[in-house]
């Protein structure tokens, strides 16, 4: 086997005694480059540290959330390597909706692996966040095999998708305002419509709450809401995923937060507790 290509650095900026870096590189799962942000605390200097990868929602890049969820600081302190991929593959040769939208294409990859053309060729953002990102980051850069994953509504549903789909795989999962059952709303009927195609059958492998029925490790989920979503009940569907948590008898903790939307301001009012929730996990 060929080593990794050691990927591009863009930029590197220290922080909280650490290192907030982005690269470049060349997809091979999704036939174009990609861009990602890495945290990098302090025990990295001297060795392999665990990691959380985040998933983005929809619209954002890979540096939303390391500009605006002000994660960095616990990450440090907790010796936490923080992994957070774009949302989708990006270039001219990538298509996007046809419509010019923002909820499907460009921006908003769904972190589905799409069997319809012309998307099969560049979006295959599951097998991209579950199997090439981490081997390469892992390979190239001083993080251990202890992973944990979150993410933020569209992200959020790709965070649990992925620890449903492969048990043993992750440590812990979180998630802010998930869309919780994409089979069930506007977002997620588009987007499954046509990257996965007509046949509805096909989607339930990537609904969380389709998943949780047949679940092989029952991973505690944590989920914070806010309750002044305007999302809350027409895409995210939060009290989905606690019915089908509660129908199979799998752990979750779901916590509806007075007064919050669905913004960065929400995610860095608790993104400490999450932090907190997977070093607990990480060990």
């Amino acid at each position: 086997m060929d080593p990794p290509l050691i990927p591009s650095l863009i930029s590197a900026s220290k922080c909280f005694g650490g290192w907030q870096k982005r690269f470049c590189h060349a997809s091979t799962t999704l036939n174009c480059d990609m861009r990602f942000s890495l945290f990098l605390p302090p025990e990295a200097e001297t060795g392999p540290v665990p990691v959380l990868y985040w998933l983005s929602g929809l619209t954002c890049t890979d540096e939303n959330f390391v500009q605006k969820a002000g994660a960095q600081r616990i990450a440090a302190e907790l010796g936490l390597a923080i992994l957070a991929p774009d949302t989708s593959p990006r270039g001219p040769e990538v298509p996007g909706d046809p419509e010019g939208a923002w909820d499907f294409g460009l921006g908003a990859g769904f972190y589905v692996d799409a069997t319809e053309q012309p998307w099969a060729r560049h979006y295959r953002m599951h097998d991209y966040v579950t199997r090439e990102l981490p081997d390469l980051a892992e390979a190239v850069f001083p993080l251990s095999d202890r992973r944990a994953i979150a993410g933020h509504s569209m992200g959020g549903h790709g965070a649990l998708v992925a620890a449903l789909r492969h048990p043993g795989r992750y440590c812990s999962v979180s998630a802010f305002s998930p869309i919780a059952n994409p089979m069930a709303c506007p977002w997620g009927e588009k987007a499954f419509s046509r990257y996965l195609g007509p046949d509805r059958r096909t989607w339930a492998a990537w609904d969380s709450c389709a998943l949780l029925a047949k679940a092989q490790e029952k991973l505690p989920l944590l989920i914070d809401q806010g309750d002044a979503d305007d999302f809350r009940k027409s895409q995210l569907r939060p009290e989905a995923l606690q019915k089908a948590a509660t129908a199979a008898g799998h752990p979750l903790t779901l916590r509806l937060q007075t007064g919050y939307d669905h913004s960065y301001f929400f995610i860095a009012s608790f993104i400490e507790d999450h932090l907190r929730h997977h070093a607990k996990a990480l060990g």
